[in-house]
């Protein structure tokens, strides 16, 4: 029934193999080992590829990953069993090679798999034929319960009389009898609630009033109101602020009037000195995010010092020897020792913002990757843990592929095709400000870029592209001897369809030999359905090369919610066998976070896609690189 079995090491090295099809099988395994071993997903046990169920067990001690492979259609329990059995003959019959590191020996463990394949079996089909019988109603734990509620304790009752004695209690008196008002019938005393006798007859007054009706709404309110009372309120005067202006300063302030015809701006001395400084200065490669945060200074667990105090407070007056004791020798890592660490580190990493589930995943994979470690002399649990944690982190914002953008720009180009960007997110994150700062940049390095509006939902989408298109067309403006336009933008107005704009303005880019195609899509949440149609329609048709998520890095567990939705979205509507998710990242507001950066981990580790850019303020130059270990410096921090 299997389809494999694979013994190797985590360095790649495969000791033993069992194959049970003719078909080659590396490209499951593979998958397995880039989507959830590489990734840090040490929490899933199973993981599917096309027809298969692959599920993996790890062993830290001598740091051996074993994979069984079968059929999706299939339901065998005994898997898990299986694998345990397997992992303990195969390591007390070669532990001695394996701790010695003879890893390149022939390993024949073909018998003993099979015998421990068709014991495995044979105890399955046994459970399969016997049916499982109920329990009886004394067996149960209702029948206990019951049993032992009817059950009265003497001693406990006598304990709980005396102690009522002792604190002065006087036993429950009965409750008075019931007043009849009108045919209804109104409890007098009692209360239940430990009133005061001035308590209850005080409602008692209260409701016999509103009975008779005595002191009740209508008869509220008669007495005559006061002259100041009956006297117009005066309206609230308007607040005058210390700089408010006046409206003599609007007309100053008005700058609508000062266009060209053509939609660009009236010309380069409209611009400050500020904004003049930005022209040359971001030309090549990004600068990344590093210089926000400085190094991490390691810190000693405090369990571990109080362990370290008592040890020397032990072996004072017994020579220097006994500085090392405790030192010598190897221990194991187990799952009770983790556990406190790994609950200071979750609550660490929650409070920098990381989602909760992601940090629970990812303690849980931590544990899972060093359970059962033998650990150095000199080496303790804690840093152990926070070493696995800083490399697990790592790992996860390490890109998995290369991000070039202007080389893949100028390969594109030389294909005489556009290369385009694809905007989304949900509302209010800054998609259309991240991409003028794109586009800057683009620019900056000598590529003439085309923006689509394609946000026709939200009013004045277009006008504020219109803006930035001019600003940056005064930054940049065409030669005079071409007169090429650096920065164009493609609008239809608002109602249209988006994708039929995007494509328009592709095969306006194309024909005019513009380079790149920035596509700006209005913001949507998760849940709307038709707007993630229209989404996964206008990706579906232009198949850009590169769709990018844009997320706030002040978002913290919706940062999950919102890219699972999209990305299933995504692959529900394209109705394509291998639809178009999302490629990359885009962090804005990236300046306001401190050192709480823990929603680029959550996104990373919900997409496995990278962060490609990151946004850090509202110029057009404030746009940056990710820094892994400035990052995770911050988090550990």
């Amino acid at each position: 029934m299997l389809d494999l079995f694979t013994i190797f090491s985590k360095g790649g090295i495969v000791l033993w193999y069992f194959q049970g099809v003719n078909q080659v099988l590396t490209e499951p395994v593979n998958a397995l080992i880039k989507t959830v071993i590489l990734q840090e997903r040490g929490s899933v046990s199973s993981f599917q590829h096309g027809s298969l169920t692959l599920e993996y067990k790890l062993d830290n001690e001598f740091e051996l990953i074993f994979v069984v492979a079968y059929q999706k259609i299939l339901q065998l329990s005994y898997i898990d069993k299986f694998i345990d059995d397997v992992r303990r003959e195969f390591r007390d019959k070669y532990a001695q090679d394996l701790r010695d590191g003879n890893v390149m020996r022939d390993f024949d463990f073909t018998e003993e798999f099979q015998r421990l394949l068709k014991k495995a079996e044979a105890s399955a089909k046994n459970q399969a034929k016997q049916p499982r019988q109920m329990r009886t109603f004394e067996e149960s734990q209702k029948s206990q319960k019951s049993v032992a509620s009817l059950k009265v304790d003497k001693k406990k009752e006598k304990e709980k009389e005396n102690v009522g004695k002792k604190k002065g209690k006087a036993p429950p008196e009965p409750a008075p009898p019931a007043a009849v008002i009108n045919g209804g019938t109104v409890n007098t005393g009692g209360g239940g609630g430990g009133e005061g006798q001035d308590t209850i007859q005080r409602n008692r007054e209260e409701f016999f009033k509103k009975m008779t009706g005595k002191g009740s709404k209508k008869n509220i309110g008669t007495s005559p109101k006061p002259e100041k009372e009956k006297e117009k309120k005066k309206g609230k005067a308007p607040t005058k602020w210390a700089h408010g202006g006046s409206s003599k300063d609007a007309k100053i302030l008005d700058f609508s009037g000062d266009k060209e015809s053509n939609g660009t701006m009236a010309g380069e001395e409209d611009l400050g000195d500020t904004e003049r400084a930005w022209v040359g200065s971001m030309s090549g490669e990004l600068k990344s995010v590093g210089d926000l945060y400085e190094e991490e200074e390691e810190e000693e667990d405090d369990d571990e010092e109080e362990i370290q105090q008592k040890d020397s407070k032990k072996s004072s007056g017994f020579g220097v020897f006994n500085m090392f004791k405790g030192l010598v020798g190897q221990k194991t890592v187990t799952a009770e020792a983790m556990a406190p660490v790994l609950d200071k580190m979750k609550d660490h990493l929650i409070g920098k913002n990381v989602a909760a589930d992601i940090a629970d995943q990812l303690c849980t994979s931590v544990a899972t990757k060093l359970e059962g470690r033998v650990l150095g002399t000199f080496s303790g649990v804690t840093s152990t843990i926070r070493q696995a944690i800083r490399d697990s982190l790592v790992q996860i914002l390490t890109p998995k592929r290369r991000i070039d953008i202007l080389r893949d720009v100028m390969e594109a180009k030389s294909q005489n095709r556009p290369y385009t960007i694809t905007f989304c997110g949900v509302n209010g994150v800054g998609k259309s400000t991240n991409l003028a700062k794109i586009c800057f940049w683009l620019v900056e390095n000598g590529f003439r870029v085309l923006i689509a509006a394609c946000d026709t939902f939200r009013a004045g989408a277009v006008e504020q592209l219109r803006t930035h298109a001019r600003r940056m067309a005064a930054l940049h403006p065409p030669e005079h001897h071409s007169g090429v336009k650096m920065v164009q933008l493609y609008e239809k107005g608002y109602g249209k369809d988006a994708a039929g704009i995007a494509m328009e303005a592709i095969n306006f880019a194309r024909e005019q030999r513009i380079d790149v195609v920035l596509v700006d899509t209005a913001g949507r949440m998760q849940d709307n359905e038709p707007l993630m149609r229209a989404l996964s329609k206008l990706i579906k048709v232009n198949q850009p090369e590169l769709v990018l998520f844009v997320g706030e890095a002040l978002v913290g567990n919706d940062s999950v919610d919102q890219l699972t939705k999209f990305n299933q979205a995504l692959a529900d509507f394209s109705s394509m066998e291998n639809p178009r998710l999302i490629d990359g990242i885009l962090l804005t507001k990236f300046d306001t976070i401190d050192d709480k950066v823990g929603a680029a981990i959550s996104m990373t580790y919900t997409t496995g896609q990278p962060v490609v850019f990151v946004g850090t303020g509202q110029t057009y130059t404030d746009l940056k690189a990710l820094n892994v270990q400035a990052v995770v410096n911050a988090l550990l921090k």
